[in-house]
C-alpha cells in the first residue's frame, strides 16, 4: 500500500477534494472523494469531509490501496477508434479519461473498455493492469495514443518510441503571450524533488527531452501553441511550458492559482496527431484527431475577450 504526504500552502487549492485531485490527476474526482469518505486520507491525523477547507500548514495524508490485478475487467465503455486492425488500433481518448487503472480508481477506464472490445487481442506486455498500452496520455489531455493488439506489434511501436521516430503533435492553450513564435525547449525531465505526483526541469535523477513549439494563434493573455514531441517523458509539455513561464492553460498541477483564471477543468491539451511505421507492412501511417469542443470553445471565448 502506496502512502503521500504534503503540506498545504498558499499554492493548494482550498478544497480538499481539489487539492487531492491536483496532487493525483490520474484519479477521477469520484475516486477522490470515495478515499475521503472511507477515511484514507487524514488531516493533521483526523478524518474529514471532501469540502473541509485547507489552511497553511496542514498535513495531509493520504492511504493509496493497491490496484488489484483481476481489476482490470471488460466494460462496455464507448470507444472513438480511429482506426483498427488485427496488429493495433488507434483511439481518440476523451478529456477525463484515465487510461489505466490505478489506486481508487480501479475501473471505468480506457483498459477496461478495451478489455471489453478486443477480448484476449491485447499485448500482455504492459501486465494485467495495462494490456495493449505501449504509450499513454494524461487523464484530462484529450486526443491519440495507439494500442497494440499482440506483444510483437508492441515491441515494434515501443522501439520507434526509443527511437524518436513517432511522431506526436500537440496542441495547447498556455498562459501569456510567447515572444519567439517558434522554438524548442531543451531541458532534462526527473521526479521532482518533494511532490511525488510531479515532474520538474532537474539535473539529478533526470532524461533529456526536448519539446518543440509553434505559434498557431496569439490571443490577449494567451497563445495557441502547435507542439511536437522529440521525446515523450511524463508530463512533457506541461512541465517544459510551466519551466519557460507559460503553463498549460488549466493545468491544476503545474499552474498552480492560474489554473482557476481560464475557468477549465483540467489542461487544455491535445494529442492531434500521431505518426508511425506499421509493424506488420512497414508502411508509414498518421492520424489526426481534430480539436475537441472543449477547446475550440474555449478558443472561441479568448477571441471574444479580444
Amino acid at each position: 500500500m502506496e502512502h503521500l504526504e504534503f503540506i498545504a500552502d498558499n499554492s493548494t487549492p482550498l478544497r480538499l477534494d481539489s487539492a487531492l485531485t491536483q496532487y493525483l490527476p490520474e484519479l477521477t474526482r469520484s475516486a477522490v472523494a470515495r478515499l475521503i469518505q472511507e477515511q484514507h486520507v487524514l488531516v493533521n491525523q483526523k478524518p474529514v469531509s471532501k469540502s473541509y477547507k485547507l489552511v497553511d500548514g496542514d498535513l495531509v495524508f493520504v492511504e493509496l490501496p493497491d490496484p488489484e490485478p483481476d481489476q482490470a475487467i471488460p466494460q462496455d465503455l464507448p470507444l472513438n477508434i480511429v482506426y483498427e486492425d488485427d496488429s493495433l488500433l488507434v483511439v481518440n481518448k476523451p478529456k477525463g479519461l484515465v487510461v489505466h487503472p490505478a489506486p481508487g480508481n480501479p475501473d471505468g477506464t480506457l483498459v477496461n473498455a478495451l478489455l471489453h472490445h478486443c477480448g484476449d487481442s491485447l499485448s500482455g506486455i504492459g501486465g494485467v493492469i495495462r494490456p495493449g498500452i505501449v504509450h499513454r496520455i494524461d487523464k484530462d489531455t484529450s486526443g491519440l495514443l495507439v494500442v497494440a493488439k499482440n506483444d510483437t506489434a508492441h515491441v515494434f511501436l515501443a522501439e520507434q518510441i526509443k527511437e524518436h521516430s513517432f511522431t506526436r503533435e500537440y496542441h495547447a492553450v498556455v498562459y501569456g503571450r510567447i515572444k519567439q513564435e517558434e522554438g524548442t525547449v531543451n531541458a532534462p525531465i526527473g521526479r521532482h524533488p518533494i511532490d511525488r505526483k510531479k515532474q520538474a526541469v532537474t539535473e539529478k535523477n533526470s532524461k533529456h527531452a526536448i519539446t518543440h513549439y509553434t505559434v498557431e494563434e496569439y490571443f490577449r493573455g494567451y497563445t495557441h501553441l502547435r507542439l511536437r514531441l522529440e521525446t515523450g517523458r511524463t508530463h512533457q509539455i506541461r512541465v517544459h511550458m510551466a519551466y519557460i513561464g507559460h503553463p498549460v492553460c488549466g493545468d491544476p498541477l503545474y499552474a498552480g492559482r492560474l489554473a482557476d483564471k481560464s475557468g477549465l477543468s483540467g489542461q487544455c491539451l491535445h494529442a492531434a496527431k500521431l505518426g508511425f511505421v506499421h509493424p506488420i507492412t512497414r508502411k508509414y501511417m498518421e492520424f489526426e484527431a481534430p480539436l475537441p469542443d472543449y477547446f475550440t470553445e474555449f478558443i472561441s471565448r479568448l477571441s471574444k475577450e479580444g
